[in-house]
């Protein structure tokens, strides 16, 4: 059962429709039993850093997430906003600790020619293997928006994209996964990861 975490940040309706679409048992996440019953976990959101890590607190969401994910090994995909919220800090909203599942920063884009809100379809290409992206080809297009991006201290980046600069665009740590795009509305490519992710 792939447990989608509510934490009152992002449209959750779209990511369930997706798991639905092939055929995978899906319910949203509300509180620590539901975290503890699900055999997958996924962290969507769309939002700002430091108040994704309050509404976890609020929930008491944070603490039974770091027993599941780094002492059990319960897979967990994280999209966008939940990708950077399992790093160690983020500066946005002011500075926050967050869930520290990997070391790493989430920065905002500071560039001179784009604007800083990355948003729409751009192509990845890999850095390191990812079983997340199994039969899926190099350069596939995703759908991205996000003004921040990870980045990683440790080599668990698994693709990159460029926007003026090369930025972290997914990284896989044991079982842990995360996408900076939102898989979830990247069509075909992005149901096949999705599926990849079920299936593991």
């Amino acid at each position: 059962m792939i447990g989608v975490i509510d934490y009152n940040l992002g449209n959750l309706r779209s990511i369930i429709k997706a798991f639905e679409a092939l055929n995978q048992n899906v319910f949203i996440v509300k509180n620590e039993n539901d975290v503890k019953k699900s055999s997958k976990l996924v962290l969507p959101g769309v939002g700002s850093f430091y108040q994704g890590m309050q509404n976890l607190k609020i929930l008491h969401l944070d603490e039974v997430l770091k027993e599941e994910i780094l002492v059990n090994k319960k897979p967990i995909l994280g999209i966008c906003l939940g990708m950077q919220l399992f790093c160690k800090y983020g500066r946005e909203g002011g500075g926050s600790q967050g869930l520290s599942f990997i070391d790493g920063e989430v920065l905002q884009f500071d560039l001179k020619k784009e604007k800083i809100l990355h948003s729409g379809w751009d192509n990845i290409y890999y850095k390191n293997e990812s079983k997340i992206f199994k039969d899926i080809k190099e350069n596939s297009d995703f759908y991205f928006v996000h003004s921040y991006f990870v980045e990683c201290f440790e080599n668990i980046q698994t693709s990159m994209c460029d926007y003026e600069i090369s930025f972290c665009a997914s990284f896989e740590k044991e079982n842990i996964y995360a996408v900076q795009f939102h898989p979830e509305k990247s069509q075909n490519v992005g149901l096949k990861l999705l599926e990849n992710f079920a299936n593991l």
